[in-house]
């Protein structure tokens, strides 16, 4: 998962008219010009006015001149900015296909992979790191991936403000920020309060799927949804679960097992939704 917030500039042809793929570059802007004028917007929420103990960290990366342009070309027909309106997932998709949300999809290469794999499913893919939602759309562009949506902003408004209950069909959590240091435990993502806000949303049999290579944070995963009343392991012995062959092992995480790391799944069922009985 890469959460990130970024402001790069927007690149633009180096001298003489030409650019080198994956290449870098800048230029300057007047006060108040937009980045992307026809791509996603800075902070579609204004949600930094909002006093929330945030999951991703905000740092700073350039965008390629490819990437900016596939922002400005393509955003308009498959980028949504979490702006707190509410959306209508079969008109975003133009179809009632399942929907499943990926928080966090770093360049998008394993979203990308499991969209061509199923192209029945669609996939809502929430990310704030500007490179990686040009990357995103530039490959589903070359491969005709019409089952991807990517969304730029904070996942916790898009979750709370412009989702319908029972709309999703799966939410999907890969390598989010472990955040290590025992002071910043309470800014991972997978807490209580946000699995009570997940399970509003997913359908009863929905499956939520996390996985991480910190080994601490996996426990702590495993600890918050086994004792979270919406949520049931789909492993009989109530412990990980091994890699899905439907999660791509993305070059990162190669080279993670080459040093010895270790990687676990996590697949919890959302559970049938409780009947509140009356008293008579």
């Amino acid at each position: 998962m890469s959460d990130s917030v970024n402001t790069p500039d927007i690149p633009r042809p180096a001298p003489g008219g030409e650019h080198h793929p994956g290449e870098s570059v800048r230029r300057t802007r007047a006060k108040g010009e937009p980045r992307f004028p026809d791509g996603p917007k800075a902070d579609p929420a204004g949600s930094h006015f909002e006093r929330r103990i945030r999951s991703f960290q905000p740092r700073r990366s350039r965008v390629t001149a490819g990437q900016a342009d596939a922002l400005q070309r393509l955003w308009s027909t498959w980028g949504l900015d979490i702006d707190g309106h509410d959306v209508d997932l079969a008109e975003l998709f133009g179809n009632a296909g399942p929907v499943v949300l990926e928080i966090g999809f770093g360049m998008g290469e394993a979203t990308a992979r499991m969209a061509a794999a199923d192209r029945d499913t669609n996939i809502l893919a929430v990310d704030v790191h500007t490179p990686g939602q040009g990357n995103l759309l530039n490959l589903a562009e070359q491969q005709g991936l019409s089952n991807i949506r990517v969304a730029n902003g904070d996942a916790i408004i898009l979750l709370r403000e412009m989702l319908s209950p029972d709309s999703l069909d799966g939410l999907r959590v890969y390598f989010p920020d472990p955040w290590p240091k025992k002071r910043h435990h309470k800014r991972r993502l997978i807490q209580p309060e946000f699995l009570s806000l997940a399970a509003t949303r997913l359908k009863p049999g929905a499956v939520v799927h996390c996985a991480t290579d910190w080994e601490p944070y996996a426990e702590q995963m495993l600890d918050v949804l086994s004792a979270h009343p919406d949520f049931e392991n789909t492993q009989a012995d109530g412990g990980f679960a091994p890699r899905p062959a439907f999660r791509p092992l993305t070059r990162f995480e190669g080279q993670g097992l080459e040093k010895g790391h270790v990687v676990n799944d996590l697949l919890f069922r959302r559970v049938q939704h409780r009947v509140q009985h009356r008293d008579h």
